[in-house]
């Protein structure tokens, strides 16, 4: 914790006082299975009303940080200040892309780009007066890490950086980020200022392009696709991707899944309060929504092939340089998607789905079967929802 929270100085901790909450980690001392609405020997509860987060049966360093979010998902929407599970970066010019998606969609690797500095991986909050990040360190996912895949995370891994659930050598202590029999889930928490192009202190301007991540395991989502603000709405409260391999334990094969807000575990209020907020961020700063899928392409998981990194970065690099934004665009017959047609560095016949499949019925139906499962997802928000964003929903 010392690692993924802002260091206080000696100085600010002298004058601290009374702290507002108390972590209590059990590690591995299980919860009573006995106790009344408990349902395993693993218990994350958290008090608003006494201030204290209790964690039992479970040394998963994540459920500290993310209790600590949650915290701040509560306290920071009374102010009007809009809490985000997202990654953040800002460009020599000093524009600004937050990144939105759930584990494994790419936040981290995404944000980490050495032509731009990373504000920080993971949790973030938008003001009047711009973002801040609320950690001051990074949680890296290691598996299968290179130094030739993802430099900067890679040489970020030093003296003061914790692993978890790796293996390693213990002669040598050299790690193999390859090895999975622990878990998938294999972590690295290390100071946000162990990125050499981190900008200190956390904070930045208002966010010119909000791009929401997905990983489409039905590999029927274009790469990228131009949002007009109440497709951002609807696809915020969405929350749609995949519980990929190793995101969750016994999850093997990619489970299309929605989360709302790309992170409901960890919201207080109805998802509509942190969707008006964001809506109310964007229309106020002119910000530019995008949908970006790093999932499959050319057919879904066990088909087709997962989109490579090469081509995402490309497609990044086109909207943070605007070009993209001016590119031509033709409607998805489904999704209702503004799907670019163009894109530097990126081959033009991937940009549309369905031209990567082979078998073009089998894309319709699994198309069809995608937009079915949004718009049964959002009924659960359709009664607080405006008719705008109802009417923003995949076409059944």
């Amino acid at each position: 914790m010392w690692n993924m929270l802002i260091r206080p100085t000696a100085a600010e901790l002298a004058t601290f006082g009374e702290p507002s909450y108390v972590i209590f980690n059990s590690g591995l001392f299980p919860a009573n299975p006995l106790t009344n609405e408990m349902s395993s020997a693993t218990s994350v509860d958290l008090s608003f009303e006494r201030g204290e987060f209790v964690i039992l049966g479970t040394q998963y360093a994540g459920e500290m940080k993310k209790g600590v979010f949650t915290i701040m998902n509560y306290l920071m929407p009374k102010k009007g200040v809009m809490s985000m599970h997202c990654s953040a970066n800002e460009g020599k010019n000093g524009d600004v892309s937050l990144f939105f998606g759930l584990s494994g969609t790419g936040k981290t690797t995404l944000s980490a780009d050495p032509r731009r500095a990373l504000i920080g991986d993971d949790e973030h909050c938008w003001s009047d007066d711009g973002v801040f990040n609320i950690e001051g360190g990074c949680y890296a996912k290691c598996i299968n890490l290179s130094k030739e895949s993802e430099p900067e995370i890679y040489e970020a891994i030093r003296y003061g950086s914790v692993l978890e659930n790796v293996v390693y050598d213990k002669q040598t202590r050299i790690v193999d980020y390859t090895n999975q029999s622990i878990t998938e889930n294999t972590r690295c928490s290390y100071p946000v200022e162990y990125i050499p192009n981190a900008k200190i202190p956390c904070v930045a301007k208002h966010p010119k392009n909000v791009i929401l991540l997905t990983c489409d395991a039905f590999g029927v989502l274009p790469p990228v696709s131009k949002l007009t603000p109440d497709q951002a709405m609807f696809h915020f409260i969405s929350g749609y991707t995949a519980k990929v391999a190793g995101t969750e334990m016994g999850v093997k094969d990619p489970e299309a899944t929605f989360s709302a807000c790309f992170g409901a575990a960890f919201m207080v209020w109805h998802p509509t309060k942190y969707a008006e907020l964001l809506a109310a961020k964007i229309a106020a700063n002119g910000s530019q929504a995008w949908l970006v899928n790093t999932g499959w392409s050319g057919g879904g998981h066990g088909v087709g092939k997962r989109m490579s990194l090469k081509y995402t970065r490309a497609i990044l690099d086109a909207i943070h340089d605007g070009s993209l934004a001016k590119a031509p665009t033709v409607e998805d017959p489904i999704f209702g998607l503004h799907v670019p047609t163009a894109c530097a560095n990126v081959p033009s016949e991937m940009l549309i789905a369905k031209n990567t499949w082979a078998d073009k019925a089998a894309y319709d139906t699994k198309a069809k079967l995608l937009a079915s499962l949004f718009v049964k997802n959002f009924g659960k928000y359709a009664d607080r929802a405006s008719d705008k964003i109802r009417a923003a929903a995949p076409k059944v």
